[in-house]
């Protein structure tokens, strides 16, 4: 799994990166099994007018292409939530992916029985 941490227009701050990096588990463990490669890129950007900062997570793998993003004015709870909804779109696309496997499996038994 490949993953990034981007700061763009900001200092590096490790203690921010520390916790991406322990909200980001829950992403990671459920494309723990996702065929490779798995691309995982977070990217924090401040705004230098307003107290709006932009977060944002795009997941890139075989099964998934998703983008998450959100504006705030505190960083951590922003990336609390882009980190969930992100999670819940992956959830939600895998619900998908397994529901239409499960109605093409039927369809193709009822055709057989005509």
């Amino acid at each position: 799994m490949n993953k990034r941490v981007t700061f763009k227009g900001m200092e590096h701050s490790s203690v921010l990166e520390e916790y991406a990096n322990g909200q980001l588990v829950k992403v990671e463990e459920f494309l723990e099994n996702e065929r490779t490669p798995v691309y995982l890129d977070l990217v924090f950007e401040p705004s230098k007018v307003h107290a709006h900062h932009k977060i944002e997570l795009r997941v890139k793998s075989p099964h998934y292409d998703k983008i998450s993003n959100y504006e705030g004015t505190d960083f951590y709870q922003t990336l609390d939530r882009v980190v969930d909804v992100m999670y819940h779109e992956l959830l939600e696309e895998k619900r998908r992916r397994i529901d239409e496997k499960k109605m093409r499996g039927r369809h193709d038994e009822f055709k057989g029985q005509r």
